[in-house]
């Protein structure tokens, strides 16, 4: 469990004003040492039951949220329209959503723990967290999820309007088309390609979105021209 003064510096930094990208993902790295598990993501309902992904840690988030949309089924689903929180201990027994837990267990992912980002006035979206490992998320994995959710929803709702929302999920859909770009060219995985992106984006110190932009324009990824290695 999360010390007092370790909640007080999260609040403090997912309060502090910048863009909704920046937003998330402080939400996200402080999720994932929170409660020590493999992925998160922030994910947000954009129409029916078709599941955005806002932002992630791993593909593998993004692919589990589309799998929702085209199932129509899935804890996201449930979360946004009348839960606020949801647990699966195992996704290889798990009854409530059978064929998206059965997909997900076959891409490695055993247990999930998801909490609504709501306000009083509005639903913002759901936080999502993931391991590898079945019954992972114990109670206070729960409590801590909750409160991060509270504060994120507060943060995002309170800083960013809808449309800067669907912006940062636009932008999380250029950073696909960029993964792509690298999967074809050099042979890699989803999961290489996207590291790829990462370690470019801090090494010369611009937005994730940046690095793909220029990618998907200039075909070359910023300062070089070389084979990129993960």
């Amino acid at each position: 469990m999360q010390s007092a003064a370790e909640f007080a510096e999260m609040a403090l930094a997912v309060h502090t004003d910048g863009s909704v990208e920046q937003t998330v993902e402080r939400i996200l790295r402080f999720a994932l040492s929170a409660v020590q598990c493999c992925y998160a993501g922030v994910s947000m309902q954009r129409r029916g039951k078709t599941i955005e992904t806002l932002a992630m840690t791993d593909p593998v988030v993004a692919g589990l949220d589309e799998l929702q949309s085209k199932l129509g089924e899935g804890p996201d689903i449930d979360l946004v329209s009348d839960r606020v929180g949801v647990l699966v201990t195992d996704t290889r027994v798990e009854t409530r959503w059978t064929e998206w837990s059965a997909r997900a267990a076959d891409a490695g992912i055993r247990s999930m723990l998801g909490a609504r980002l709501y306000t009083p006035t509005r639903t913002v979206g759901t936080l999502n967290l993931y391991d590898r490992a079945p019954d992972h998320f114990d109670i206070d994995d729960q409590a801590v999820a909750h409160l991060m959710a509270r504060h994120a929803a507060v943060a995002l709702s309170k800083a960013h309007t809808a449309e800067n929302l669907w912006q940062a999920i636009d932008a999380r859909k250029r950073i696909g088309q960029a993964q792509g770009i690298l999967m074809e060219r050099y042979d890699l995985t989803e999961n290489q390609a996207f590291q790829v992106l990462l370690r470019y984006s801090q090494d010369n110190n611009m937005k994730l979105r940046a690095v793909a932009d220029e990618l998907i324009d200039t075909r070359s990824l910023p300062g070089s021209k070389q084979r990129p290695t993960d």
